[in-house]
């Protein structure tokens, strides 16, 4: 039996198997492994037949596997093996959680679906997450990020006009159906508490990418209109969107009536309110080129900083736009402390985006443990479910772990 788990935080009473790769499903646990969870990473040990897990680039991208893995244990396992399958079903028997982001029929090849996993452990929440549905005419493509931005209508929708079609700077399918994975599983744990069964939960990257369209997918579906690129500007409001100041680039968002005439104010053209053509957000939009043309020029004669010190001082949205490495020398990034440190054993001091979530009850640690090495933790984990030493060295060898 697994041992009780000994990190503090509000989730710390559950244990996460997880079998996903690539990064939505280690985005959706890493959530549980920051809030304190015991979440037991599988990888497939060194000489076992499909060594390419994809689970993250440890020595290519250092950075990201420290981001994605941090606060996790890692065993390593080949489910292929029959004496595998018996310690994954021992782990699956003190779970309370179980993730895989397989293709969708891999996971019964494996022996290793919900309903084989419901019959050890009732109280199991499973979770999967894929490319594009566990069924249907497309369930078993390969599923990525890009693809599912192009697919789910982003693509069409970011960017300048006439540039073409334009991913977004970040994985946001994969993240986004990380992200709703993650409710999801919580809302399971929630309903577990008066059922007292676990559920099958799902999430895959296209419906995700489609359901952060928000807005512009109602104007579709309730008005029948199809939205195009508007590049930095806002669709349905003017004027938003970056503007050339002096000395480089200030973000505005000058949205509604009281927003337009305290810009107008602040620029020193109050006469552009009633200007016509100009009356409302709708107009404005309309006329869009003619706004953006009466005050570009105005924001040329001073300075980003003179800007954003002026339109905050009169409640107008601003903002400027930094780089990244900028942006953590801002003095408000730097109060909310986002970061995270970690002292890695052989890297020395790191930081990571710490999680942007604040709980009065249960203060965020100090530091965040590395990202195992691949197996760290095997010889640990299996001695809490019974196995000797002399039986894991026996497995080791024949690449069972």
């Amino acid at each position: 039996m697994l041992k009780t788990n000994n990190h503090n935080g509000p989730l710390s009473r559950f244990t996460v198997i997880d079998a996903s790769r690539v990064r939505a499903g280690p985005t959706a646990i890493r959530l549980f492994a920051d809030m304190g969870a015991r979440v037991i990473k599988l990888e497939i040990p060194d000489g076992a037949p499909g060594g390419d897990d994809m689970i993250g680039a440890r020595d290519h991208d250092r950075a990201d596997f420290e981001n994605l893995h941090r606060n996790k244990e890692s065993l390593t396992l080949n489910l292929k093996a029959e004496e595998g399958k018996v310690i994954f079903r021992d782990l699956i028997r003190d779970a309370d959680v179980f993730i895989e982001n397989y293709r969708p029929d891999v996971k019964y090849k494996l022996g290793i679906d919900y309903e084989s996993l419901r019959t050890i452990n009732p109280r199991l929440v499973y979770a999967s997450i894929s490319g594009f549905g566990q069924d249907g005419p497309y369930s078993k493509r390969p599923g990525f990020d890009s693809i599912a931005q192009g697919m789910g209508g982003l693509m069409t929708i970011t960017g300048e006009p006439g540039r073409g079609p334009m991913r977004v700077g970040i994985p946001l399918a994969d993240l986004c159906a990380g992200h709703f994975c993650a409710q999801g599983i919580l809302a399971a744990l929630l309903e577990r508490e008066v059922s007292g069964e676990g559920q099958w939960v799902q999430t895959n990257l296209l419906e995700s990418q489609i359901a952060m369209l928000d807005f512009q997918a109602a104007k579709w579906l309730i008005d029948g209109q199809v939205s195009g690129q508007n590049g930095n500007e806002h669709p349905i409001t003017v004027p938003t969107g970056v503007y050339a100041t002096r000395d480089g680039y200030l973000n505005l968002a000058a949205i509604g009536q009281t927003m337009w005439v305290r810009l107008c104010k602040v620029l020193g053209v109050p006469e552009l309110v009633e200007e016509p053509g100009f009356e409302s957000d709708a107009m404005r939009v309309r006329n869009r080129d003619r706004v953006n043309s009466a005050i570009e020029d105005l924001f040329r004669q001073r300075t980003t900083a003179e800007w954003i010190d002026a339109l905050n001082e009169a409640g107008v949205p601003c903002g400027p736009i930094y780089g990244i490495d900028r942006m953590f020398e801002d003095e408000q990034v730097k109060h909310l402390d986002v970061t995270w440190d970690i002292d890695h054993p052989a890297r020395g001091p790191l930081e990571v985006v710490n999680t942007p979530i604040r709980m009065s009850r249960f203060p965020r640690p100090e530091k965040a443990r590395p990202a195992p090495e691949k197996g760290e933790h095997t010889d640990r984990i299996l001695a809490e479910l019974g196995l000797s030493p002399a039986r894991i060295d026996e497995l080791k060898q024949r690449h069972v772990v």
